[in-house]
């Protein structure tokens, strides 16, 4: 079976058929499946969607249970916690529900880590990081794009002189560069390329 287009989390089962692993869909299998919308809901209180995945977690005065159920619970209630607890040891600890996440210094509600500033999300050549709440994602620097070639995705140089999404003048010639495009007046113009006279 070949799928022309690639199955980015999953793989081909038939002619452009993809069969998208766990926690993913489309037709590609390139986009995160929210688990948090599915029916019935995965979670009994809360759930916080991650890629590919999901977390379930407790409204305050319950502790999260290791089937994913909720428990009231007097000692979490007295804890304040803003996504539930867990008992370690007889002692109670606040739980967040993404390791992107940690416990502020008030130790009950959670603040989010930048893995893009700290260092900790590694992005592949020709990708930037991009920070968001409890995790990070991997995008195409400007001037690239997503495109499936030579059996997997890779992020490839757009040609603003062939789609046409250059700004030079009309009496300037578009040369396209990696990641970029410079415009040169034509012969008998002068000027930056943006502005010939």
């Amino acid at each position: 079976a070949t799928c022309g287009h690639g199955c980015k989390y999953g793989e081909c089962t038939g002619p452009n058929k993809c069969k998208c692993f766990p926690g993913f869909t489309g037709k590609t299998c390139n986009q995160d499946l929210n688990e948090c919308g599915l029916k019935p809901r995965p979670c009994e209180h809360r759930c916080m969607n991650t890629h590919g995945s999901y977390k379930c977690y407790c409204l305050n005065g319950y502790m999260l249970m290791p089937d994913g159920t909720c428990e009231s619970s007097r000692t979490c209630a007295m804890v304040n916690c803003q996504y539930g607890c867990e008992e370690v040891e007889g002692q109670v600890q606040c739980l967040c529900p993404s390791g992107g996440l940690q416990l502020g210094p008030n130790g009950r509600t959670c603040i989010d880590i930048d893995e893009c500033s700290t260092g900790k999300a590694l992005c592949s050549y020709n990708r930037r990081c991009v920070n968001t709440f409890g995790s990070f994602y991997c995008k195409c620097q400007l001037g690239y794009e997503l495109k499936y070639t030579s059996g997997r995705y890779n992020c490839v140089d757009v040609n603003e002189c062939v789609t046409n999404t250059h700004r030079c003048n009309l009496h300037a010639e578009c040369l396209n560069t990696q990641g970029s495009f410079q415009c040169k007046c034509k012969q008998g113009y002068q000027g930056s390329g943006f502005d010939c006279a």
